[in-house]
């Protein structure tokens, strides 16, 4: 790839997180931007307003012609784009550079200082914090976020390119694209079994991530998991450790034992051990690159969260509405623990879109054990996502396994009505699918009931 040639970018599935992000940054880069996406949301209509042609149909004849030319035009694809489509088999069959958006932030990240965070569950949280404590703190950073930043209602912070800062995403094995400086591993659960067949192959191809790290670089990894690195985890003997908990004012107060020092009193305001082993790991990286305590501590203080991470759409005394986008077992789990620790002893309503038939097929009664512990749970129909269904595998035949009486299968025409009726004080949303589309209805639905 030769970006100093390239005029024009073209993204198939420019909607998408990641992408986004990467089209964010050609645009402040000064180049031309467009792309095709099959659904109009939030983000499209960011990206339109900072410039970027997009269309909604698979569609050569809408592309417009200033990417039409393969000796000045880059095309991006995600790998959830199907193989069939049209103008993606148009671009490969007419000598254009067509790459996976992971091949691209691997050329981007190679000429500069890249830390990379990956793992099953954790990594947009964590290269958010990151991002933000490098930001605060005065790093020349560009960070690509997998979410919408609360502090800068972005999915890029860009402050420079003297540091990176990116998700290695194990998904279709795309961060074997890079080669960072430093980088972490938050947890290797089991997930994408479509893609990997079983978990010791998901866990091979982290061992495969470990070894693309550069020469005299660092590897984090969170406490108990089967690969060697800087260890990091709560109230262990890891060699970075959150020390000292308290909650105060519904904040996270604490001190980091490091292999040199104890850096006391660090203050985190997002709810759940996750999270906090989350921030952990972001300013284990910090410190080792060298940043100040006592900076590191007033960034970390400033932290706002990213939107569809536990993020609060209502909170009040009377009614607490959070929004996440956990969608695997492990997640859930996650979220369960947070809202528990914040709001003991109350009725807890869980709204849960199922993502990918094969992932709910995979992790059927890992789900249902997991959603059994709220005190009300409500499923949607299956996102199918970028994939066809599978016989029998359906929410309804999830929602039998739930061993918890409080339980129904709903259309999303009758789920704001449903949640009405609810006399639960903390409603949850949960899933990565469209359910994050509902949030704003709901959210305005309940002000009105109030």
């Amino acid at each position: 790839m030769n970006l100093e040639r390239t005029n024009n970018v073209y993204f198939i599935g420019i909607g998408g997180i990641g992408m986004s992000a990467l089209a964010r940054y050609f645009v402040a880069k000064g180049l031309t931007v467009g792309g095709y996406d099959k659904t109009k949301t939030d983000i499209t209509d960011a990206l339109v307003n900072l410039g970027v042609s997009i269309h909604f149909e698979d569609d050569v004849k809408q592309i417009k012609s200033e990417f039409l030319n393969p000796e000045t035009s880059l095309i991006v694809y995600t790998p959830a784009i199907p193989k069939a489509h049209k103008e993606l088999t148009y671009f490969r069959s007419n000598g254009f550079e067509v790459l996976k958006r992971s091949a691209v932030l691997g050329e981007i990240t190679k000429q500069t200082f890249c830390l990379a965070v990956a793992g099953t569950h954790g990594k947009t949280t964590t290269t958010s914090i990151l991002g933000h404590l490098l930001n605060t703190c005065d790093v020349e950073v560009t960070a690509f976020l997998g979410g919408i930043s609360e502090n800068y209602n972005s999915n890029l912070i860009l402050n420079g390119t003297e540091v990176t800062v990116v998700e290695a995403d194990e998904f279709d094995r795309s961060f074997l694209t890079l080669s960072p400086d430093f980088a972490c591993i938050t947890s290797m659960d089991a997930d994408h079994l479509d893609v990997y067949g079983d978990a010791s192959e998901l866990v091979k191809s982290f061992e495969d991530f470990s070894k693309k790290i550069k020469p005299n670089g660092k590897l984090f990894v969170k406490s108990g998991l089967p690969i060697q690195g800087i260890t990091y985890g709560i109230e262990d003997n890891s060699d970075y450790s959150v020390k000292n908990i308290k909650i105060v004012n519904g904040s996270y107060v604490f001190d980091v034992k490091t292999p040199n020092a104890l850096l006391e009193n660090f203050k985190f305001s997002l709810p759940g051990r996750h999270n906090l082993s989350n921030a952990l790991i972001a300013l284990a990286m910090s410190v080792e690159y060298g940043l100040p305590h006592p900076q590191l501590a007033k960034a970390l203080a400033s932290y706002k969260g990213v939107k569809r991470r536990f993020t609060y759409q209502i909170k009040t005394d009377e009614l607490v509405f959070i929004d996440d986008y956990a969608h695997h077992p492990e997640e859930i789990n996650a979220v369960h623990q947070a809202v528990r620790e914040m709001y003991p002893g109350k009725k807890v309503l869980a709204i849960f879109q199922p993502h990918l038939f094969s992932r709910t097929q995979d992790f059927a009664d890992e789900f249902a054990e997991s959603l059994a512990n709220f005190d009300e749970i409500v499923l949607l129909d299956i996102y199918p996502a970028r994939e066809l269904p599978i016989k029998g595998v359906t929410s309804q035949w999830l929602l039998d396994k739930i061993e918890n009486k409080n339980k129904k299968l709903v259309q999303k025409s009758e789920l704001i009505q449903t949640i009405i009726q609810s006399n639960a004080p903390v409603i949850l949303t949960i899933g990565a699918g469209d359910i994050g589309e509902e949030v704003k209805h709901i959210k305005n639905a309940l002000n009105l009931a109030s």
